[in-house]
Formats: structure tokens, sequence, C-alpha cells
């Protein structure tokens, strides 16, 4: 620790900064972050943390808001959400062009954790969609015949700072610290965790772990990387608003869920409570003596009055309402994330004809994943001395537009009654995913003109079997 003077000449005490410190734009994007992960993970996660959540009613003893807690449940809409909008981009399959067949073998356990390069898309954009961006590292171990290149995502929160320059006219990241966690052998059948820090420069990297008798981080490893002149990390966003920091587009959605968890943790109390008419006894000095059941009969003086008293439903009808206006909120922020906040409030038609729009989330996250993907093929090509490392393109048609059996039937009659043409009817069927990706047009309707055939070239007679037939 070490002192310093404010503007008021007063001593202040501050922090020295460490391999794990992290930086200013980390601290300013950590605070959105809790309540995402949290939401992400559940149920037991939120109760988990107690009030942080669900505040305590005032006059509410602790055991009755022990009992309320654990009758309160998180309603994942946060969590359907992300998977929603992530399927989307994977909706039809990553498009490869001019990557090398040995960089697309690869590809099918792109992280060698067993993830081809679809599934690892999904789950990346899941970070990117609930966080606000990711980072990848393309690394490749220098030891071992298997040794190739693969694919390590990192969450927001695992990017613990970052130094840039400006090289040969661009901003070029020149240095980045990545919070790593370890599990390795521990005697013959334990494993121990480990929390380390990777620092990645140009060309040499560190590896700092935690000692955790001292709690101090060590220079465990150093070396240098395989490419030199770069660090092998790209970033991919969904709403960004600087170098390396970004906010998620899903906060309020998230801020939305938390308020429906507290507002029907609220009416399930209430119901819980009111579920049974509680009986009030008028005029009778001695009501502590009545008990009631199936057996029991009762006897009062005239004087006095006995009746079940119970709330009315109307009286839960605000709290309802509150829980449907939520819903609906909730489903209007999520609707913009896709279509952009031109078309929410359009027609459903309007909705379903016009995919193009670019203030959309979606349309921002699926150029942001094919950037990513482009990037990572430029590195992985590079430790592999692949000259040309090809480019991706991610699916941006994220609703159906396959058509329905009414629709082809209606198809086919226009084509046979001669009103549309065989080009016209191919095009409507292959638009509304009837026909493949790969059906060509074009080479159909030429293959059909041709009576069914193509014209073939004739096999080359091998050079063996023309030698034999000159000797004869």
């Amino acid at each position: 620790m070490y002192s310093s003077l404010n503007i008021y000449n007063q001593p202040v005490t501050v922090a020295p900064t460490t391999v794990v410190s992290p930086n200013a734009a980390y601290q300013r994007m950590a605070q959105f972050w809790d309540l995402i992960a949290d939401l992400k993970e559940g149920t037991y996660k939120i109760r988990s943390e107690h009030r942080k959540y669900l505040p305590q009613l005032e006059r509410e003893v602790d055991d009755s808001y022990d009992r309320r807690l654990a009758r309160s449940t998180v309603v994942p809409y946060l969590q359907r959400i992300e998977k929603m909008l992530s399927g989307m981009l994977v909706r039809k399959p990553v498009r490869l062009d001019d990557v090398s067949d040995l960089v697309r073998e690869q590809l099918f356990d792109v992280d060698l954790e067993g993830n081809d390069l679809n599934i690892w898309l999904y789950q990346t954009a899941r970070t990117v969609i609930s966080f606000g961006h990711c980072g990848v590292l393309v690394d490749a171990p220098k030891e071992g015949e298997k040794a190739r290149p693969y694919w390590v995502t990192y969450k927001p929160s695992d990017i613990l700072g970052w130094r840039t320059e400006i090289i040969d006219g661009a901003r070029e990241l020149t240095q980045v610290r990545l919070l790593e966690r370890v599990v390795e052998p521990d005697g013959a059948y334990g494993e121990k965790n480990i929390t380390q820090v990777r620092v990645l420069e140009r060309g040499r990297y560190e590896i700092h772990r935690r000692d955790e008798k001292k709690g101090e981080y060590k220079l465990f490893e150093e070396g240098e990387m395989s490419l030199k002149d770069k660090i092998p990390f790209a970033v991919a966003y969904s709403n960004r608003v600087g170098f390396y920091e970004s906010r998620s587009p899903l906060y309020d959605i998230a801020e939305l869920n938390l308020k429906h968890y507290q507002i029907q943790s609220d009416l399930d109390n209430i119901l819980h409570i009111s579920s049974v008419p509680l009986l009030a006894v008028f005029g009778y000095p001695n009501a502590d003596e009545i008990t009631t059941g199936p057996s029991e009969a009762l006897a009062l003086p005239p004087e006095s009055r006995m009746e079940y008293i119970s709330p009315s439903g109307d009286s839960y009808d605000s709290q309802f309402k509150r829980l449907d206006d939520i819903k609906e909120q909730i489903n209007t922020l999520s609707l913009a994330a896709v279509l952009g906040q031109k078309l929410v409030g359009e027609t459903a038609e309007a909705k379903r004809i016009d995919r193009s729009q670019n203030d959309s989330t979606m349309m921002v996250v699926a150029q942001q994943m094919q950037d990513l993907i482009d990037n990572c093929l430029k590195f992985h090509s590079e430790y592999l001395n692949e000259p040309n490392a090809g480019s991706s393109f991610v699916n941006r048609d994220f609703v159906s537009t396959r058509l329905e059996p009414q629709e082809i039937q209606s198809l086919l009659a226009l084509f046979t009654s001669g009103t549309i043409s065989q080009e016209t009817l191919l095009n409507q069927l292959s638009a509304g995913e009837i026909l493949g990706d790969d059906f060509d047009v074009e080479d159909e309707i030429e293959i059909t003109q041709n009576g069914g055939l193509t014209e073939r070239e004739e096999p080359a007679e091998p050079a063996d079997a023309a030698a034999d037939t000159e000797d004869e």
C-alpha cells in the first residue's frame, strides 16, 4: 500500500496494482455482470443470495422471510431469450469458403472439447449476447505429435486488462491479461483447482499462479509464442461502447426478470397466507377456547356470532396485472433484439417479411461472430503455415420462411396452369426452404431441358491401355 494526496491535501491510501488487478473499463462493466450471471444459473443461485435479490419486508420476522424465500422461484426469461437468440445464428450451419482441408478437419473439434464450429458458435454467442462481448484466444501447444491450434473462449469477467498502441495507422493489441481456472491431478485420485493469470504480449507469454497460502500471484511459467508479431486474441461484441468494453443488451430484460421474481414472491406469499379462510368470532369473550374441525360442534351464546372471512379475488388483480405487464415488456425487448426498434410496432406480416434491419442486436451479433470466426481462421491458418485462411458466413435469416403445404399446392397449381414459369416455381420453393441450401435453380433448369441428362466427358483412356492397343 502507498499513500498520495487528494485535492484537499489529505492522505489517500491506494492499493498497488498487481497482475490480477482489473483495469478501469473492467470495473465500469462489472456492476452489470452479477445479476445476469446469477439469473442464468436460476432459482438456486438467486435464493442463495438471500436479501440481495429478495428484500425482507418491514416487520417480517426471519422465520417468515426464510419460508417465503423457500417458496419463491425464478421464471427463466433471461435464460430462454439468450438461448433463443443464440439458436437463431445456427439455424443454418456456418458456411466456409476457401478454407483448407486441414483446417476444416480440425474445426470438427475446434476447442479440443469435442465441439464443432456450429456448437462452438452457439455457446460463444450466448456469452456475447448475455454479457456484451467475449474474447477468443487461438492457442497452439508446441509439444506433442498431435499438437494443433484450438480456440478458447473467455467471458468479459475473465479479461482483466489490456493495452493498445497505434501501429501502422491502426489500433493494435499489445498486452492482455486473462484470468483462468485450471484443474490438475492431486495425488492418486484427487484434484486441485488452480487460479492463474495468463499475460500475453507480442511474441511472448507469462503465467502467474496464485499462492493459496500467501494469496499472492507469482510467476509460474514464461516463454515465446509461435506468432511473433501479433497476439492471437480476437473479440466479438453485441453492444460495444469502447475498446474491449461493452454493455449487455439483455440487462434491461434481466432487471425485469428480477422484478417479476420479487412481485411473484409477494403474490405467492399473499396467496399462501390467505388461501385458508379465517374464522372470526364476535361477542364471545373466550374465543381462544374454540376449536373447529369436521367432528366439532360449536355452541355460542345468543349475542355471539361467527363467520369465515376471506379476501376477494379483486384484491389480487393488481398484482397479476403487474406480472402480465412485465412479461409483455420482456417480450417487446426480446422482439426488438431480433427485428430492431423500427419493426416492433408494425404488423406481424411486416415483421415476417422485413428481416434486414441493421439496428437489430442480432444483425450486429451475426456480423460480429462472422468477423470473430474469420480472425480465428486467420490465426489458425498462420499456426499451420496455411497460405489462405478463407472466410465464413454466419446465418442472418433468423425467422423461418418455410412454406406451408397449402402454399406449395398453390404454387404448383400456378405452374401447371402456365401462370408462372419453372424458374419462378423453383425460386419460390428454394426461398421457402423446401429445397436444400445447395440447390442451384439454373443447373436444375438446364438438366430438365436436356431431358434429365447432362453431357459428360468420356473418361480418359489410361496410358497403359492405349499403349497396349498400339502394340496390337
